[in-house]
């Protein structure tokens, strides 16, 4: 080839072995997602194995083992002793049936720490983080957590996410209003506050009652007979002045719906008449908030179910996170009253 063609001459550079070369960026990403992979699957083991032996979910409080090391919420630990006592027996553990008691049965620290450091989700910004920080970022820190403007007192109902607060402060029309202009807001918030007043008057007189029972309930799922099976939930057998009760309880909602209720009655498994009050609380063993609402009933032998009565959240999409649950821990007084006032 002569100088002046070969001056001329294209030269093409082979890229077939460049283009077979994996960019290092995608390797290390294709690492990275093995690694969160990996990462999400053990903790979906270690929520299997730090669960409670009784109920499957994982404990919130404190857990108890026996001396085989099987856990043991505080909730179902409880309710297990309970349950023995009932039916006079001794009680065992779910698993290797060897006996268990106060006594016995010790608090695992370890396995508490270790859930403490679980990751779990923000419900308002799903962010991922430790259990154990979860209520102080819930309540201080997440920029969607819901509030109220700070003039709620005067009668402003704004509600929203926090990152929103001071814009609406800033444009809220309730500073510059006359105070005529806000009597009437003023009268709604007068009412409501007289009712939380007699409602909680209502619960002191009721606290002076001679004959009181206070028991912790853990209802259970089931499915109805019906020919579109419905969702229900009933407690075991307690033991409440003198007589042996059951709460039965169901949803109202289908899973079409939004809003969904959680409605109960207090069935009687005897004959005796005897009227009482009765109201629903939040569990010591679950972090459920519950308006509380006193019911009356009169049962008699023809008459052993009270009436169906919604269990009242002071946050309605709460429902959702206590219908996920395996079982629904709340705790339950009733108060017998006296002939004088029947």
């Amino acid at each position: 080839m002569s100088e002046e063609e070969a001056e001329g001459s294209i030269q093409v550079e082979d890229t077939s072995e460049k283009e077979n070369i994996e960019p290092p960026l995608k390797k290390a990403k294709l690492r990275d997602d093995r690694k969160s992979d990996r990462l999400v699957k053990l903790e979906a083991r270690l929520n299997d194995i730090l669960s409670c032996t009784v109920c499957l979910d994982l404990p919130t409080k404190s857990v108890f083992q026996c001396r085989n090391g099987h856990l043991m919420c505080a909730s179902c630990f409880t309710h297990l002793l309970a349950d023995s006592r009932l039916k006079n027996e001794q009680s065992t553990c779910p698993n290797c049936r060897t006996e268990i008691n106060r006594n016995i049965c010790s608090r695992n620290l370890a396995v508490e720490k270790a859930i403490s450091e679980l990751p779990a989700e923000c419900p308002y910004c799903n962010h991922e983080l430790p259990r154990s920080y979860l209520k102080n970022h819930e309540e201080k820190e997440c920029l969607n957590r819901p509030v109220c403007c700070k003039f709620k007192r005067i009668g402003c109902l704004w509600e929203g996410p926090f990152h929103k607060l001071r814009d609406h402060e800033d444009k809220c029309d309730h500073p510059s209003m006359t105070g005529l202009q806000l009597m009437e807001s003023l009268e709604v918030i007068d009412r409501n506050h007289k009712d939380e007043q007699d409602l909680f008057q209502n619960i002191l007189n009721l606290l002076s009652f001679e004959k009181i029972a206070i028991n912790d309930l853990q209802l259970k799922p089931y499915r109805s007979d019906d020919f579109i099976p419905q969702l229900c939930y009933e407690s075991s057998r307690f033991n409440a002045l003198g007589q042996q009760w059951v709460v039965k309880a169901s949803v109202v909602g289908n899973e079409k719906s939004i809003q969904r209720v959680l409605t109960y009655q207090l069935v009687q498994k005897g004959k005796v008449n005897v009227n009482v009050k009765f109201l629903m609380l939040r569990s010591p063993f679950s972090d459920l908030l519950i308006k509380p609402e006193v019911h009356q009933h009169e049962f008699t032998s023809d008459l052993q179910e009270s009436s169906h009565h919604d269990l009242v959240l002071l946050d309605p999409t709460e429902c959702n996170r206590m219908l996920d649950a395996n079982t629904i821990k709340l705790r339950m007084i009733i108060f017998q009253i006296p002939s004088s006032e029947n």
